[in-house]
């Protein structure tokens, strides 16, 4: 399968095993059940404790995205966002000073869950469950890319989040467990 990197529009192959299950070479995978109200602790909390060169948090809504990255900037965390309510002009701007590694964290709806290829993004955080398992599948590839380690962590608040999180382990054949207390630093980032 051959996917276009959206601003270089250069080829980009993506090995599939077989047709029910991509398999996501060096991406450690975990969720965390939770509730609504205590995503934001939780997400400051992660951002203290892991060790990351950069993250994509991936949200379900413009006004989420806007909202969240406000909040990150508050909590003096080196944030931006990206998503459809900017002019396609602000959006380059934004994702051409992320890639070169201006920011650390990129807040985004699935705008950007497709097609964007940034080296240095070694977690991705889903922040709000997606809709879909190849929503899930594009997401938490943009870590863990050209060969390197990545982790995904995914936000579980409700039951429609558990559907969608079953779904994924069925028809990706993965065994996606709860985040551990303690996470092996060696495990998600490269050497």
């Amino acid at each position: 399968m051959i996917y276009y990197d959206i601003c270089s529009f250069q080829p980009m192959e993506i090995y599939v095993d077989d047709e029910a299950k991509l398999t996501l070479h060096g991406l450690v995978q975990h969720y965390i059940k939770l509730k609504e109200e205590e995503k934001n602790r939780k997400l400051n909390d992660l951002l203290d404790a892991l060790d990351f060169n950069q993250v994509v948090i991936f949200v379900k809504s413009v006004s989420r995205a806007a909202e969240l990255d406000k909040l990150l900037v508050e909590c003096n965390f080196p944030s931006i966002c990206i998503h459809s309510g900017m002019s396609q002009e602000e959006r380059l701007k934004r994702y051409k000073g992320f890639k070169e590694g201006h920011t650390r964290i990129l807040v985004a709806t699935d705008l950007v869950g497709r097609g964007i290829d940034i080296e240095r993004v070694n977690i991705v955080i889903n922040y709000d469950m997606p809709d879909s398992a190849d929503t899930y599948l594009h997401r938490v590839g943009r870590a863990g890319r050209f060969g390197t380690k990545g982790l995904a962590i995914t936000f579980v608040s409700c039951s429609t989040d558990v559907d969608v999180l079953n779904n994924v382990q069925s028809r990706f054949e993965v065994d996606i467990k709860q985040l551990p207390e303690q996470i092996d630093t060696s495990t998600y980032m490269p050497s």
